[in-house]
């Protein structure tokens, strides 16, 4: 955990970049709402929170970089990147096509699916009246 060097440093950046960068953001996010936790502490002043955010973010940027580098998780990322590479991503028309045919399919579904409620609603209603229209 304490190395620096890159592991296998030219396979895989883009996502291990990316992955990298979000590990960087949760533990930035967790720093500032332990900084703002400690802002409003009575017992602590506000340079004990800033030192605080601080270290938990430097320290989680280091492990954000490190994780990264872990030989198991970053062939695991240079893998998930060479599988992105094999797909075939769709243009920007069939992507709208094929999302107005999913909508268009909602939709009517959602249609269907409120006739089908009223219908039985209205059946299990007159059904009582039936009911007891026969039965007494």
């Amino acid at each position: 955990m304490l190395q620096a060097d890159l592991y296998k440093k030219t396979q895989g950046k883009k996502v291990r970049q990316g992955t990298a960068y979000a590990l960087a953001l949760i533990f930035l996010v967790a720093a500032y709402q332990t900084t703002v936790m400690l802002r409003n502490a009575a017992w602590a002043n506000e340079t004990i929170a800033y030192v605080t955010g601080g270290l938990i973010f430097a320290v989680g940027a280091w492990i954000s970089y490190r994780i990264v580098n872990w030989p198991r998780f970053a062939d695991f990322l240079i893998s998930v990147e060479a599988e992105m590479n094999k797909v075939s991503w769709p243009t920007r028309s069939e992507l709208i096509r094929s999302s107005v045919v999913v909508l268009i399919v909602l939709f009517i579904l959602a249609i269907a699916l409120f006739l089908f409620d009223i219908i039985w609603a209205l059946l299990i209603q007159y059904g009582f009246y039936l009911l007891d229209w026969l039965f007494l």
